[in-house]
């Protein structure tokens, strides 16, 4: 029994011993439990004070960032201004309706949206409109969506999803009433904006009533909100400055297909308004002015709540030209009353048109340019003043000076040299003469200054003839084939290039054309002619520009110096208004080359200039500018050329002219051209142009000075 008791109380004893071992054990697990999570509870609260406290302002930042976006809007382009500062081209503002994408827009919330504005704003239907366009309206709602899939075969659908859709609509759903096409119209201008730009739903002919009416609306219409937006206006109507300053693209044409990635690639958006042509294309980069900047508010669901503008952006800087526009006004006036006269009267009715180009030799800067067309048959003429730089016609004997310029470069003419005028007799082929002298009577000896007055077409031959070896004797020659002239071309070209003549002249203008060296074609010809390097001497072969023939002419009054052609003499900042304000770059003269002559050789061939005007032969050629108001320095040129007219071949001539004046300190640098005239008794519009534009240069900016 006592060992029973003591077996029970060993057990009891065992027991006790094994609960205070474990109540020992428990407290102590629970306590190093709850101070982990006591100290992950400090952790938390310390880090939660340290990201409000000491980083809040950059979490503040980032939580920003995510609910608010920056976006940049266009500015109106510089404006352009004449010479004197008179405004040619500025920006008419206009008040508009805009719409800005928001995120996650789907097609059926912008049909809805322009289901809504049609009720509220006038909206003109798109003329433009495509069955795609209409077709895309459609689609917008899901159920018709859903008609049209179930229509496509599961092949269509796999390879172009969307546009298997688009083949099921039919033309009778599209058949659409006026109201459905101005949805349509509103459709797709809201579906051509990405997310987060803003386009206009409607920028022409906007009121003050819907202006009001949109702007109490506002908060009904996700994205639609008012604004200002402008359309380039030229102020210089009918006159040649309207083409030759170029078109802007609209917000719906955006960037030219051809050039997108390089306008992305300077930080442009796909509908940004850009020059496409002529001098605002050229001046692009100045004219287009410093985009807005402008911050979106977006809610959780993606949409906008409000738009804040937080930078204005600048209007683009401004271009003065070289160009008095009363002066531009006044040579056009007299361009195309003087090529209408010759149209009405019959003698061009073959003639594609008729140009002017004045420049200043000192500087280069264009002080007008002009230019008209007309089809044959017709008798109404078109403004055609891009012509000066893209269409070439054979220029006749306006380039002697050239000529003259390539033997002295080349040693096969010494100084003023006397040559003997008379007809260069070839081998199979008819002489080639003087105009004076075509049967040999006539002939006698000139030196190089008089071949220029009296624009003897022998002397420049027999020029070309030794470049060849050749020194003619009054024989029959054979003139060798194109091969073996090719060097002779070459330095023919060399020299005619060096005023400008078949290179290019540099003009501020984009797309410049450089005429024809015609002669490349006939190279494998077994049949050619080897007697148009000849021709080529006296300007009856290659073509050229109105601007590459100012600019030679120019070169000859500068004193052998060729200065680029410019029509932007400066550019200006804005002033307070937008106005023009402060000088930031004056343009100055960049000289090209100097063409390769002694001033004894320049003198001979600026004498012979004069001469051509002030000479007392019997065939001196441009006596008529004697009278001028001006002492006028000039070379004439008449090339034939022919014409074919239902089968039958027409003889017909191109007139031309270029000048200086005044003689002794040249301020214009004037060409005329005018190809394809016919009839004897056409007399000499060429020179009648010339002293009309220089009598009225001398009145408006001589006399006065005087």
């Amino acid at each position: 029994m006592q060992k029973l008791k003591k077996m029970f109380s060993d057990t009891r004893q065992t027991e006790n011993n094994a609960k205070n071992k474990l109540k020992s054990h428990i407290p102590f697990r629970l306590n190093l439990l709850f101070f982990v999570i006591f100290g992950l509870f400090v952790a938390l609260i310390v880090q939660l004070g340290y990201l409000q406290i000491i980083n809040g302002d950059s979490l503040q930042a980032k939580i920003t960032a995510s609910s608010v976006r920056k976006i940049e809007t266009s500015t109106p382009r510089g404006m352009i201004y004449d010479a004197t500062g008179k405004v040619l081209v500025t920006n008419k503002p206009n008040p508009a309706i805009t719409f800005t994408r928001g995120l996650n827009m789907t097609a059926k919330d912008l049909l809805e949206l322009a289901e809504e504005l049609v009720t509220l704003i006038a909206i003109d239907i798109d003329e433009n409109l495509t069955q795609r366009d209409l077709k895309d309206t459609w689609l917008a709602r899901k159920e018709n969506l859903e008609v049209a899939r179930d229509r496509a075969s599961k092949e269509a659908l796999a390879e172009n999803e969307y546009q298997a859709i688009v083949d099921q609509v039919t033309d009778e759903e599209i058949a659409f009433d006026d109201q459905a096409l101005k949805v349509a119209t509103v459709f797709k201008r809201l579906n051509s904006a990405q997310e987060l730009t803003t386009i206009f739903v409607k920028n022409q002919n906007v009121t003050d009533q819907e202006l009001a009416i949109i702007a109490e609306r506002s908060s009904d219409l996700p994205g639609i909100s008012t604004g200002m937006d402008w359309t380039r206006e030229v102020v210089q109507e009918n006159s040649s400055l309207q083409s030759i300053i170029g078109k802007v693209s609209t917000e719906q044409q955006g960037l030219p297909a051809d050039e997108v990635e390089a306008y992305l690639a300077k930080g442009y958006a796909r509908n940004d308004r850009v020059g496409t042509s002529f001098l605002e294309k050229q001046y692009e980069s100045v004219l287009q002015g410093t985009k807005a900047q402008q911050e979106i508010a977006i809610n959780y669901s993606g949409g906008i709540e409000a738009i804040t503008e937080i930078y204005p952006g600048e209007k683009g800087d401004n271009l003065v030209l070289s160009i008095n526009a009363e002066f531009q006004q006044k040579v056009d006036e007299i361009l195309q009353k003087n090529y209408q006269k010759l149209i009405d009267d019959g003698f061009a009715d073959y003639s594609p048109g008729a140009y002017v180009v004045a420049i200043n030799p000192k500087t280069g800067g264009v002080l007008a340019l002009s230019g008209y067309y007309h089809e044959v048959g017709a008798k109404e003429i078109q403004e055609d003043a891009i012509g000066i730089y893209k269409k070439a016609f054979v220029p006749g004997s306006v380039v002697k000076a050239a000529t003259l310029t390539a033997g002295w470069n080349n040693g096969v003419l010494n100084g003023n040299e006397e040559l003997y005028d008379q007809p260069i007799r070839l081998k199979d082929s008819n002489p080639k003469a003087s105009i004076f002298n075509p049967d040999g009577r006539g002939n006698r000896w000139i030196d190089a200054r008089k071949s220029l007055e009296i624009s003897s077409n022998s002397y420049m031959i027999q020029i070309a003839l030794r470049l060849l070896g050749i020194e003619y004797d009054g024989s029959e020659i054979y003139v060798p084939s194109v091969p073996e002239q090719k060097e002779a071309y070459e330095k023919l070209r060399k020299a005619m290039a060096e005023y400008g003549m078949g290179a290019v002249t540099g003009i501020d203008l984009p797309g410049e054309e450089i005429g024809i060296q015609t002669a490349v074609k006939y190279l494998s010809d077994a049949n050619y002619d080897g007697g148009k390097l000849l021709d080529l001497a006296f300007g009856q072969f290659d073509t050229y520009t109105p601007i590459q023939l100012a600019q030679y002419v120019a070169t000859i009054a500068n004193d052998g110096v060729r200065l680029q052609p410019h029509l932007v003499q400066a550019i200006y900042a804005n002033d307070e208004e937008g106005k023009l304000g402060q000088l930031k770059e004056s343009l100055q003269p960049i000289a090209l080359n100097e063409v390769d002559l002694t001033a004894a050789e320049l003198a001979i061939i600026q004498d012979g200039f004069r001469d051509v005007v002030t000479g007392t032969d019997a065939n001196t050629t441009g006596t008529m500018l004697q009278n001028s108001k001006m002492e006028i320095s000039a070379k004439t040129g008449t090339a034939e050329m022919t014409v074919t007219d239902n089968g039958k071949e027409l003889d017909v001539e191109n007139l031309n002219a270029v000048s200086y004046a005044p003689t002794s300190d040249p301020e214009i640098a004037l060409t005329v051209v005018i190809p394809q005239l016919r009839g004897e008794k056409r007399g000499y519009p060429n020179l009648t142009i010339t002293k009309e534009i220089m009598d009225v240069y001398y009145d408006m900016f001589m006399n006065k000075a005087e």
